[in-house]
């Protein structure tokens, strides 16, 4: 479903995604874990079509990315997203659902099936400027969800979310996953992937080092916060 193909991007002389290759396969749960600067957000940005790439290719569901068909079966949430205060949450969430090509009576049902999946329903008509930051992060997950896209790419889904608002989340994750979406985490919180997630990667100052089951990136007796730490670090202690 997602394809990186030898993708590279500069900054100056700052390589921050070096011939990075990987793909994710349909139906995967998907985590990319990486330091502060390691490349990550860099990489999503790429695979949405918001930055070019200096090499390589990107696809999405064999599609080039950041094409507009590649983009209509894609639900995002950016990390730190904005929703313009004048609007109304379920507004926000109208307008991502008019961009991915719903209208009509079919978008208002589905607007208030996704701000009521992310337990909005009752605050989705007051406007953004009066939101929290746990409640602007519920409409970015309502306006990601909504139709039900076949992949949703997902940018830290649980900053700023009290621990209830993360359990709501995980829950939501999952059950999108078992609907049949395939679902890419950029995460930094390793004991939610660990819960989550059937497959990882770790990119660490613009390569991945390791790609594999979450399972499988282990050794014996390691957390994914051990593994974390051990490839970020570059210790080389080999893999079950």
């Amino acid at each position: 479903m997602i394809e990186f193909d030898s993708v590279t991007k500069r900054y100056g002389s700052v390589v921050a995604v070096d011939t990075v290759s990987c793909t994710v396969e349909k139906g995967e749960f998907f985590a990319l874990l990486g330091p502060n600067g390691a490349g990550k957000t860099t990489l999503v940005r790429i695979m949405m079509g918001f930055s070019t790439a200096g090499g390589g290719a990107t696809r999405i569901g064999g599609v080039s990315s950041g094409t507009p068909a590649a983009r209509k079966s894609l639900g995002y949430l950016a990390e730190n997203h904005r929703i313009p205060p004048f609007l109304t949450g379920w507004s926000f969430v109208m307008r991502c659902a008019v961009l991915r090509g719903i209208t009509g009576d079919r978008a208002r049902r589905a607007v208030d099936e996704a701000v009521g999946r992310v337990g909005m329903s009752a605050e989705s008509r007051r406007k953004a400027r009066g939101y929290s930051k746990g409640m602007s992060q519920r409409i970015g997950l309502a306006a990601a969800i909504v139709g039900n896209p076949d992949i949703l790419v997902l940018d830290e889904p649980t900053s700023g979310l009290d621990p209830i608002g993360v359990r709501d989340v995980r829950e939501l994750l999952k059950e999108q996953h078992g609907r049949g979406a395939t679902i890419f985490l950029n995460s930094h919180y390793l004991t939610e992937v660990e819960r989550l997630c059937n497959t990882a990667a770790v990119i660490n100052r613009g390569k991945i080092v390791v790609k594999d089951a979450v399972e499988k990136i282990a050794v014996e007796g390691e957390s994914l916060e051990d593994v974390f730490v051990r490839l970020v670090e570059g210790r080389n202690e080999s893999t079950r």
